[in-house]
């Protein structure tokens, strides 16, 4: 037997962009469905870093049961070293924007509660296999539910949030079509229980190679170093791990304490050939991946995230199809100033195998050419912070907090 469901919009991917996005459409009264292959625990274990652009913290603040403002950090500033100096880039006093560091599994628990709350339909440990009708006005997902029953879901719209493995995006244009770039080297990331290194993040460029000297709370921090992409996490041993990371942060006292996670990140860019067709789209890394260098991964999905809902309230709520038309080529701007970001940062911190002399110095001198230049450091810190985004209506009549006018009062007093 097979089990159908019909619903305005079915979503793939109970991640952040599919969980916000089923948020938005609810504002203007239209249904989803979502589907996600793990259970709701697997979804909230799913450990990744925090660094949450200024806009993208307004927004997920304005729903409901949010602990951003209260379990997350801000933080105004983060420090570029190299040549065993560090040079701090103050967010708030160049552009008025923060950002703020909260763990994306802990903005997952509080999407997941908010919208359960709300009645959100989430069908938990439902696989998609396929997208069919795609270039109907029903299309519809091919499912199997979590007792193993065949599910199709139709829809006026499908939407894949489901990953860089998207199936959403494998039925629109192919897996892997669209413009990729593999770097050759990635990061070793390390958990330790340990109180804070500093107040704000560091960004290291050294001989030796890239540190990210980052936090997670109080009591433990993530660190990250330079690596091979194909090294084995297990092939070093604590000692080694902090004499690598003392090395590539000279000039800073690490905070050392048991090492209880460690492992390493490839690092990858991709931008998806299509991200709309008819009446299907895909967004967040299923549309595109970065490094995290320039902290853009789930900031841009919720960018896409945003447009999208406004194209989709025009479609299903007032027969609009002109947002729909053009959301491939608004979100692309956005993307494409991302991957740029997240490039130049990367480029400009790490140490590129088989580099030379002049190479070396040519890095340190643009970095010099940032920090020494006030408009080079905006320049950087508005793009950390986030390019603002229209919330519009997203927000509703919700004040936020953390909003640049309040920012720009709280340093004047």
């Amino acid at each position: 037997m097979t089990s159908t469901v019909r619903t305005q919009v079915a979503i793939v991917g109970a991640g952040p962009a599919g969980l916000i996005l089923s948020h938005l459409l609810a504002q203007s009264g239209i249904e989803s469905v979502i589907l996600d292959r793990r259970s709701r625990e697997e979804i909230e274990s799913t450990i990744r870093a925090g660094i949450l652009e200024q806009d993208t913290v307004d927004l997920l603040a304005s729903i409901p049961g949010s602990r951003a403002h209260t379990v997350g950090s801000r933080h105004d500033g983060i420090e570029l070293r190299f040549d065993g100096v560090g040079h701090r880039i103050d967010f708030a006093g160049l552009v008025s924007r923060s950002v703020w560091l909260y763990p994306q599994h802990e903005a997952l628990k509080d999407l997941l509660a908010a919208r359960l709350a709300a009645g959100q339909d989430i069908r938990f440990r439902a696989t998609a296999h396929a997208v069919e009708d795609i270039d109907s006005e029903r299309p519809r997902i091919v499912a199997r539910d979590d007792a193993g029953a065949e599910l199709d879901v139709e829809a006026d719209f499908v939407v894949g949030a489901d990953g860089s493995r998207s199936v959403v995006r494998s039925a629109l244009s192919g897996s892997h079509a669209g413009y990729f770039r593999e770097y050759p080297f990635g990061w070793f990331g390390i958990l330790t229980e340990a109180p804070p290194s500093a107040d704000e993040l560091i960004y290291s460029n050294s001989p030796d190679g890239f540190a990210l000297i980052s936090q997670r709370s109080e009591t433990v921090q993530r660190m990250y170093f330079q690596c091979d992409p194909h090294m084995d996490a297990d092939s070093m041993n604590d000692q080694q791990i902090w004499e690598t990371l003392d090395r590539r942060v000279p000039g800073v006292e690490l905070k050392k304490g048991p090492i209880f996670q460690k492992g390493v990140v490839p690092f990858r860019s991709f931008v998806a050939r299509d991200l709309q067709r008819g009446r299907i789209a895909i967004v967040g890394d299923a549309a595109h991946t970065v490094p995290p260098t320039g902290a853009k991964g789930m900031n841009l999905a919720v960018a896409d995230v945003v447009v999208l809902a406004r194209a989709l309230e025009a479609l299903l709520g007032r027969s609009d199809s002109g947002p729909i038309d053009s959301f491939a080529d608004e979100a692309r701007k956005r993307i494409w100033k991302a991957q740029h970001f997240s490039w130049w940062m990367t480029s400009m911190l790490h140490q590129i195998p088989d580099a030379s002399e002049y190479d070396r110095l040519r890095q340190l001198g643009e970095l010099r050419s940032v920090v020494d230049s006030e408009h080079g450091r905006a320049y950087l810190a508005e793009a950390y912070t986030g390019w603002p985004m229209d919330l519009g209506a997203a927000i509703g009549s919700a004040a936020p907090a953390s909003s640049a006018a309040d920012l720009l009062t709280r340093r004047a007093s």
